[in-house]
């Protein structure tokens, strides 16, 4: 094994210079630091998400929006707004919902309608610190980054501090 490892290391050494090896290997690195960073296009009109918060804001375990268990929270990670000042769809004052953000399905109890849901991270302050949730359903690895919830999704807006997290409905899965 040795031999052959030794035999194709100096088979490429002969035929690249070490600039080159570098070249590519910075090109490689940098392809894999910017690919979480392209855009992803989930915005939604105010009106339109607004719309569906109508009628939906009651259900799960508990019913109240506070707490971890509540229907919406599915795939949520972070400090809830509506213990740090906002509401579940609005940031609270002095902070900025961010323009990207993780989305989950998760299952109305009292409709048994599923209904794609944006966490969208407000930032701007500094961590709210109260009514911590890490909950995991359908979260995906970082190379899904639309669908993983451990990312701070502050890129984009123009403080990078992240507080707190809404839970916006889309609309019903199809």
């Amino acid at each position: 094994m040795d031999g052959l490892v030794e035999r194709l290391t100096r088979s490429v050494a002969q035929r690249t210079s070490r600039r080159s090896f570098l070249v590519r290997l910075g090109q490689i690195a940098m392809g894999g630091a910017v690919l979480p960073l392209l855009p992803i296009d989930r915005v939604t009109s105010k009106a339109g998400a607004q719309t569906m918060q109508e009628g939906h804001s009651s259900g799960g375990a508990s019913g109240d929006d506070t707490t971890c268990d509540y229907w919406r929270y599915c795939a949520f990670d972070g400090f809830l707004c509506t213990c740090c000042g906002g509401s579940i769809t609005e940031c609270p004052a002095g902070t900025v919902a961010s323009p990207t953000a993780w989305v989950g399905t998760c299952k109305h109890p009292g409709e048994a309608k599923e209904y794609i849901v944006a966490y969208r991270d407000c930032c701007g302050k500094a961590q709210c610190n109260r009514c911590m949730c890490d909950n995991n359903q359908g979260e995906m690895p970082i190379y899904r980054t639309q669908l993983n919830n451990d990312t701070v999704w502050c890129f984009g807006s123009k403080e990078m501090a992240y507080h707190c997290t809404t839970a916006v409905i889309l609309g019903e899965k199809a």
